[in-house]
């Protein structure tokens, strides 16, 4: 039996770019699964894209919009959208169209009894000299502090099971969310694979991440996460008493 998908782009004034990562989600989700939805989660975009959102909902049935009136971060819109889901496994990515959406069956087809999260690597990062160079520094930053096996732990395109946060709760509101998602799902026993996925110039609009103060924040944020999980170990997961079973330890090895 086909397990059923939900999808979801957070969007902030990705006006340029969502219609056609829309199109690519449900060709290739009805490749997979005759069960799905598309949510999109408007956080706080101005009203251009607000308006293609909008048309987008009354084009697709089973595509639905979560509008934030207020911008709540990348953080904010990520927990908008996993909340939002209702179907077995729950598949994420930008709404920038850095990746190739139709690279999502990849991860579908690594998905199998022995893994809860396929998280896709970036075969090559297509960003300027100076965006490679410090995601560089941010991916063997948070390697190092944090313990992480996954090659990747910046790649936003990521296939879940949707049980997964029924179990863990994420706070962060920055772009931090991704470090405190994944320390959390390894933490609490999930099992990883890998893919390679491709990684593409951004079409269209700019980062709201690469400046001096966002990054300097972040690495404080950082820190004081690492404080609160590693060292003071406080955790947002249930007791194993009041959760369904986690149905296999974290490997030791991830699966590639």
């Amino acid at each position: 039996m086909k397990q059923s998908l939900s999808i979801f782009f957070p969007v902030y004034n990705d006006w340029g770019t969502i219609g056609s990562l829309v199109a690519q989600a449900i060709a290739s989700a009805e490749k997979l699964t005759d069960d799905y939805e598309v949510i999109l989660v408007n956080d706080g975009s101005r009203q251009t894209t607000v308006d293609i959102l909008n048309f987008l909902e009354k084009t697709f049935d089973k595509l639905r919009v979560i509008h934030h009136p207020q911008n709540r971060g990348y953080g904010g819109a990520l927990k908008s959208g996993i909340n939002a889901c209702t179907k077995d496994l729950i598949f994420y990515t930008d709404g920038d169209a850095q990746y190739d959406v139709s690279e999502m069956t990849r991860l579908f087809e690594k998905m199998n009894e022995q893994v809860d999260v396929v998280n896709g690597w970036k075969l090559k990062r297509s960003d300027p000299y100076y965006r490679v160079w410090i995601g560089k520094m941010y991916h063997y930053f948070t390697k190092w502090l944090f313990k992480f096996k996954i090659r990747d732990v910046d790649c936003d395109f990521r296939l879940m099971r949707r049980e997964i946060f029924d179990h863990i709760q994420l706070e962060s509101d920055s772009g931090l969310i991704c470090v405190e998602m994944i320390k959390k799902i390894t933490d609490a026993g999930y099992a990883f694979a890998e893919v390679p996925v491709t990684h593409h110039f951004r079409p269209s609009g700019k980062s709201e991440f690469f400046n001096i103060v966002r990054v300097f924040n972040v690495g404080i944020d950082m820190i004081k996460l690492w404080w609160k999980i590693e060292v003071k170990k406080q955790f947002s997961v249930k007791p194993k008493t009041e959760r369904t079973k986690i149905k296999h330890p974290a490997l030791d090895k991830v699966v590639s």
